[in-house]
């Protein structure tokens, strides 16, 4: 570990010590300060331990949220001007940063072996929509807070799940054809599935969430692949560009959710949080075991229980923001995607120290040949 990452953990550690001292000694708002502080510094000192690098990011999203929570005021709205306008231009650019990495070549998986793409895909639009909502059902929420839940099972594949799927010795090729095929879905697929699960909590406008959808993701995701194709070399900086841009606009717009919520979150906090965790955990259990229900082999099952359990919280809040309710429905969501990443870094780290056994799968190999 070098000399300046110890050092910035030795400084986070002495600023959430002193943040519990002046918590216990009634000083909490001069203890916010250094909370904040605390969580940013260890955030950045654990990029220095190669074991804990993979949850630097899960980690500064806690303080991304811990600051929208004790200084909302700040992120509500500046000069008049509400900042909830800028999710769907954040969420633009998202997908515009997940486009450069695509090409028409990985949509060609579900042709080279249909098998794991219709398995994925049928585990995914099933299994997370109606977890999501049986636990709503279960739940006590209020209606709009609990179709958060269903609308965040009804989203398509996380593009997260790509480096989960890398880290865990899956199956890479097959995982992005996944993302690719989830994501060209989303747009009929979501809307009608939030529909038939979350039209009993709160009224959905199809046409209108399609719509969204179809701005939001595929448009842009669209307008990346034909840049690559046409500029190819020309914009390869763009891909050591658009990660970073993508976790700032990830975590700018949890902030502002956290902000726009923080008082049903804090009503609903513990309860939504458990719940939004046995959704998540679920959906990788039970995605992992309906692959071995179809004969997948170690390495696909792997990569669909990682893809059914990783959901684009992004594209979640940005249609909770389109229905005017990103304070309550937008609140699932928003902790599932932070969550979702620190139990898919877990994950992965406990697969990655277990290689798969068995016969290695062709999928990856026949991918690559047709590409």
């Amino acid at each position: 570990m070098k000399p300046i990452f110890k050092i910035v953990m030795g400084l986070g550690a002495i600023c959430l010590l002193a943040a519990l001292i002046l918590y216990l000694t009634n000083s909490p708002k001069t203890a916010e300060p250094f909370l904040i502080a605390g969580i940013v510094c260890v955030a950045l000192g654990v990029r220095g331990v190669s074991a804990l690098k993979g949850f630097a990011y899960p980690i500064m999203i806690v303080g991304v949220v811990s600051t929208a929570l004790i200084f909302p005021q700040y992120f509500v709205e500046i000069n008049g001007y509400k900042l909830s306008g800028l999710i769907t231009p954040l969420i633009q650019l998202i997908m515009f940063g997940m486009g450069i990495t695509m090409n028409y070549k990985d949509f060609l998986g579900v042709f080279k072996a249909p098998k794991g793409v219709f398995v994925g895909i049928l585990s995914h639009f099933t299994i997370m929509p109606l977890l999501g909502f049986a636990l709503a059902s279960m739940s006590s929420f209020e209606p709009e807070i609990a179709a958060g839940m269903i609308l965040i099972g009804c989203a398509p594949n996380a593009v997260a799940a790509n480096v989960i799927s890398y880290l865990a010795k899956a199956n890479l090729a097959l995982s992005i054809t996944l993302t690719s095929i989830a994501t060209l879905l989303a747009p009929f697929l979501t809307p009608l599935l939030m529909k038939l699960l979350g039209g009993s909590f709160i009224e959905i406008n199809v046409l209108d969430m399609m719509w969204d959808i179809m701005k939001m993701v595929i448009l842009p995701i669209t307008l990346a692949i034909v840049l690559n194709e046409l500029l190819k070399d020309k914009i390869k900086w763009l891909n050591s560009v658009m990660p970073m841009v993508s976790m700032f606009g990830i975590a700018f717009i949890i902030i502002i959710v956290t902000a726009v919520g923080r008082e049903s979150l804090l009503t609903v906090g513990p309860l939504l949080i458990l719940l939004v965790l046995i959704h998540n955990l679920m959906g990788y259990t039970l995605g992992y075991w309906s692959a071995r229900l179809f004969g997948m082999n170690e390495r696909d099952c792997r990569t669909i229980a990682i893809n059914v359990g990783m959901q684009n919280a992004g594209l979640s809040k940005g249609l909770a923001h389109g229905m005017g309710k990103l304070g309550t429905v937008g609140l699932a969501p928003m902790i599932y995607g932070p969550m979702m990443n620190i139990s898919g870094s877990i994950l992965a780290s406990y697969w990655q120290n277990r290689p798969p056994l068995g016969a290695e799968n062709e999928y990856e190999t026949e991918l690559n040949s047709a590409k």
